[in-house]
């Protein structure tokens, strides 16, 4: 059985986004795979929580050492950003890649026949955080927000075929430490708050004097 890699890093998380993936040619006739990992501004429900991935927060990452992997598996690499054969970038979209293909490479084929036929059409990445924030239930809401901010490593983007709900949501992170860090923000926001009405309160009974 394989082991996944993530699992050795941590804090690590996955998210899976179900934007179009394809395999094309460019004007210099190569050919590669190109998709987008992420996508910013848009609403991900991960049951205890939601979020949504804020534009800039990959501008930290852009010079990683990104690989591009088939279904996150280590062993089948299908670039590199630190060799050239994979490329990173933003737009107001989000987060693009494209990984050159190989048609000497026997995994490289495969991987391509499948999204070719649309068997495989979406994309993975697995990452760090730097800086996130939270935003209480608004009204109609059952869960907070939670913002992406800065990412601080992207290891990987991945084609996928079909991710699995761990993947999706906290990876090699585990949920129990999300909820900590979240009760942990709610416990700082609800101190601030208390300190600002006794700050009001302070300078009304000034006034009053």
């Amino acid at each position: 059985m394989k082991t996944d890699y993530i699992n050795n890093i941590p804090n690590a998380e996955r998210r899976f986004f179900s934007v179009p993936l394809e395999f094309r040619a460019s004007e210099d006739g190569k050919q590669y795979f190109e998709g987008y990992a992420a996508k910013f501004n848009q609403e991900t429900d991960l049951g205890y929580f939601r979020e949504i991935i804020a534009p800039g927060a990959f501008s930290e990452v852009l010079n990683d050492d990104v690989r591009c992997l088939f279904n996150h598996d280590s062993h089948v690499i299908l670039g590199r950003t630190q060799s050239g054969t994979c490329e990173i970038s933003v737009d107001e979209v989000g987060l693009k890649y494209r990984a050159l293909y190989n048609e000497n490479d026997p995994d490289h084929v495969r991987v391509m026949e499948k999204i070719k036929r649309g068997d495989v059409s979406q994309s993975s990445f697995a990452f760090t955080i730097d800086r996130e924030s939270w935003t209480n239930p608004k009204e109609g809401e059952q869960t907070s927000l939670r913002t992406i901010e800065v990412v601080r490593q992207l290891y990987d983007v991945s084609p996928v075929t079909y991710p699995a709900y761990a993947d999706t949501t906290v990876g090699a992170r585990g949920l129990e430490t999300i909820k900590a860090e979240k009760d942990k923000a709610d416990e700082a926001a609800a101190k601030e708050k208390s300190e600002q009405l006794r700050q009001q309160f302070k300078i009304k009974l000034q006034l009053t004097k």
